[in-house]
């Protein structure tokens, strides 16, 4: 048997107020998600004035990179670069950059998306509340 790491509800909070600590401090309104490793929400949050079109967008960008265990942004290039047939499956969307994988020693445990601002901004402030929650985690 192996030993099988996963994000608990206090995991998942201390994501989430690190990346609303990130967005406050840059002045973002964003809405910010976390689901476990099946792509499953565990905790979300949309800040005042974000608009509510960012709440399902950072869902289905945490499921994408959890689903698929790389940056969300991977499968957007893809696209740009030509490979149109992604955008024909149904149970896979979320194909824009923001979100991204939480791996703890080399195992998947969840994933985080982020919504409201440039993509490259929400990837931002996902990897900055990862990056604390792996430092404050080992």
């Amino acid at each position: 048997m192996q030993t099988k790491h996963y994000l608990t509800l206090t995991d998942a909070e201390f994501l989430l107020n690190h990346a609303h600590q990130y967005a406050i401090e840059k002045q973002f309104n964003v809405s910010i998600a976390v689901v476990d490793e099946t792509g499953t929400l565990l905790a979300m949050k949309r800040m005042d004035g974000a608009s509510p079109m960012t709440a399902n967008l950072a869902i289905e960008k945490a499921k994408c990179s959890a689903m698929s265990r790389r940056p969300s942004k991977l499968f957007e290039d893809i696209i740009k670069g030509g490979q149109m047939g992604f955008l024909t499956m149904d149970s896979f969307s979320g194909m824009l950059e923001g979100g991204e994988p939480i791996l703890y020693q080399g195992q998947l445990v969840g994933a985080m998306g982020v919504s409201g601002v440039k993509s490259f901004e929400d990837a931002e402030i996902a990897q900055q509340a990862i990056e604390k929650f792996l430092a404050q985690v080992d």
